[in-house]
C-alpha cells in the first residue's frame, strides 16, 4: 500500500551514505574506529568492514551540523506516506523506546493510561520511568489455551466506566502469539470520549503492506502505532517507527517526548536500514507478503500432519479470543509429544542448530518472514520432525501450575514507580505472599509481566513462576532469577 504522493524510489539516508563515501569525506569526529580502520581485525573479520563503514555520526557525518540537507526528515515523511499516516518518527532504540514515548506524550508526568495486562515488559518501565499511572484492562483469556487475547472492545469500554479521567488506552495488538485486537471497534470505544488509543503493534510492522494480513492501526483509526522494524520487517535490530494521525495528539509534542528519550548518538546503520526497508515494501511488498502467506500456509499443513503436534488458527479465532491472526506466526503446540515448549525449543537449537522465538509449557513458536523460502521452510519442518522422533527420549513435562486469570485482575497498591524506587528489601520467596511488589517478573518471551512493581504478590502466582522455573521457564528481571528471594516494598 502506497499513497505515491512522495517519490519512494528514493531511500535519502541510504543515499547519503553512498554520496558520503563517494566523495571521500573523512571526520576526526566519533567513532573512534574511523570506518573500522581502527578496528580489531579480528572483530572486523567477523562484523564486516562494509560494517563499520557504514558507521557514521547523522550529523558532521551523514549530514552537516545542523542538518540541513534534512535526509532523516525526509526518510521520516516518506515513510509516513508509505502507509497513510501523518507523522513518523525512526527510533534506533527499538520499541520500548517508542511506547514510552507515546505513553509520555498521552498520559504526561502522573496522568492515568488504561493499558492492557498483556503489556509487553517495555511499557511496564515506561510506567516506572514516567509515573503513569496504570489502569488495568482485563484481557480475554482462553481457560483451555492457556494463554491471552487483546482485551474486547467491552472489556475497554468497562475500563473507562471504571476509571473516566484516564487520558487514553494502550492495547498490545498483534500479541506475541499472533492475535490480533478488534482496533476500529476500540478506537471507537476510545474517541466517543474523545481520549487517544495507541496501538503496541511491535509484531506488525508488515502488516500495512498486504491486503490479507490483519487490519493495520492506522487504517483502524488507532491514534499512534508502534511497530518494530527488526521483527516483521527486514531491518536491524533496534529498528522502530513511531506513527501517528489525528488531531487527539500533539505532533511536536510526541515528537519532543520521543527525542527527550532517544540517544543523541544514533546508529545511521539502523536509521539506513529502516529507509531501505520502506522502499522494499513500496516497490515490492505486496509479492513478497504474497508468497511469505504461501509459504506459511504449505509450513503449517506440513506440521501439522506430524504426530503429537497441532498448529494452532482456527481455535485462535472465536468469540472469546481473537479478532485476527497473523498466518506468518505458526504456533505449534508440542504437549501431544509429553515435552514441554521449553524443552523443545532447547533440543531444536542443541541438535538442529535451529531457533524458534517464543517457548511455553507446551508451545514454540515460528515466525515466518518474506526472507524465507522452500529452502528454510524445508528447515523448519525437517527439524521439527526430528524432534518428534526424538521426543520419546526426552524427559516427561515437568508440570507448571498455570494461575487463574483472576490471578493477574489486582489493582496496584502503590504505583510502579513508587514500588520500584522507594525502600525495598529482599525476602525468600516463602515469605513474600501479601507483600508488595518491587521488581518486575517477567518470563521471557515473550516477555509479558506476571509481577509488577506496586502489586500485591499471591501465593498462585508464586506458585505459577516457581513451577515455571524448574520447568524451563526464563526469568531475566528479577535480582533473582531462580526466584529463590524477590525484592519488595519496605513498608
Amino acid at each position: 500500500m502506497s499513497h505515491r504522493r512522495l517519490d519512494h524510489s528514493r531511500a535519502p539516508l541510504l543515499d547519503a551514505l553512498a554520496d558520503y563515501h563517494r566523495q571521500d569525506r573523512y571526520g576526526f569526529t566519533p567513532p573512534g574506529h574511523r570506518q573500522g580502520r581502527g578496528a580489531d581485525p579480528r572483530a572486523r573479520d567477523i562484523l564486516g568492514a562494509e560494517t563499520y563503514r557504514a558507521d557514521l555520526l547523522a550529523s558532521s557525518g551523514l549530514d552537516d551540523r545542523s542538518s540541513s540537507h534534512g535526509f532523516l526528515s525526509e526518510a521520516e515523511e516518506l515513510m509516513a506516506d508509505a502507509v497513510g499516516a501523518d507523522q513518523a518518527f525512526l527510533s534506533t532504540a527499538g520499541s520500548s523506546l517508542s511506547v514510552k514515548a507515546a505513553m509520555l506524550a498521552v498520559a504526561g508526568g502522573r496522568g492515568e493510561l488504561l493499558i492492557g495486562r498483556d503489556a509487553h515488559k517495555s511499557i511496564v518501565a515506561g510506567l516506572i520511568f514516567s509515573g503513569v499511572e496504570p489502569r488495568w484492562v482485563d484481557v480475554r483469556y482462553d481457560n483451555e489455551l492457556h494463554l491471552a487475547h487483546p482485551p474486547s472492545p467491552r472489556q475497554l469500554d468497562e475500563a473507562f466506566q471504571r476509571h473516566p479521567d484516564a487520558a487514553g488506552a494502550l492495547i498490545v495488538s498483534p500479541t506475541p502469539y499472533g492475535t490480533c485486537a478488534d482496533i476500529a471497534a476500540l478506537t471507537d470505544v476510545c474517541h466517543r470520549r474523545g481520549k487517544p488509543l495507541i496501538i503496541d503493534e511491535a509484531w506488525g510492522a508488515h502488516l500495512p503492506f498486504h491486503d490479507a494480513l490483519p487490519t493495520w492501526a492506522m487504517d483502524a483509526g488507532a491514534d499512534v502505532c508502534v511497530v518494530s522494524v527488526h521483527k516483521m520487517g527486514a531491518g536491524f535490530e533496534q529498528g522502530s517507527v513511531l506513527y501517528s494521525q489525528g488531531d487527539l495528539i500533539d505532533r511536536q509534542h510526541l515528537a519532543a517526548c520521543a527525542d527527550l528519550l532517544m540517544t543523541t548518538s544514533p546508529n545511521t546503520i539502523v536509521y539506513a536500514a529502516i529507509d531501505g526497508w520502506r522502499r522494499q515494501m513500496v516497490e515490492h511488498g505486496t509479492r513478497l507478503l504474497s508468497d511469505a502467506l504461501a509459504l506459511a500456509e504449505d509450513v503449517r499443513e506440513r506440521l501439522e500432519a506430524l504426530d503429537g503436534l497441532h498448529v494452532l488458527r482456527d481455535e485462535l479465532l472465536h468469540e472469546e479470543a481473537s479478532h485476527d491472526l497473523d498466518p506468518l506466526q505458526v504456533l505449534i503446540d508440542v504437549s501431544g509429544l509429553g515435552i514441554s515448549g521449553y524443552q523443545a525449543a532447547d533440543w531444536l537449537r542443541e541438535n538442529c542448530r535451529v531457533d524458534v522465538g517464543l517457548s511455553d509449557h507446551r508451545r514454540i513458536l515460528a515466525t515466518l518472514s518474506m526472507a524465507d523460502d522452500a529452502g528454510t521452510a524445508d528447515r523448519l519442518v525437517d527439524a521439527v520432525h526430528r524432534l518428534v522422533g526424538a521426543s520419546a527420549t526426552l524427559p516427561a513435562a515437568k508440570p507448571v501450575d498455570l494461575p487463574d486469570p483472576s490471578s493477574f485482575e489486582v489493582e496496584p497498591v502503590l504505583t510502579p514507580r513508587d514500588a520500584f524506587f522507594g525502600p525495598t528489601r529482599t525476602v525468600p520467596i516463602a515469605d513474600a505472599v501479601g507483600r508488595i511488589c518491587a521488581e518486575q517478573v517477567t518470563p521471557y518471551p515473550p516477555g509479558i509481566p506476571a509481577l509488577i512493581p506496586g502489586e500485591r504478590i499471591s501465593a498462585e502466582l508464586i506458585d505459577y513462576l516457581r513451577t515455571g522455573v524448574a520447568a524451563g521457564m526464563v526469568l531475566p528481571d528479577p535480582a533473582d532469577p531462580a526466584l529463590d528471594t524477590i525484592r519488595v516494598a519496605d513498608l
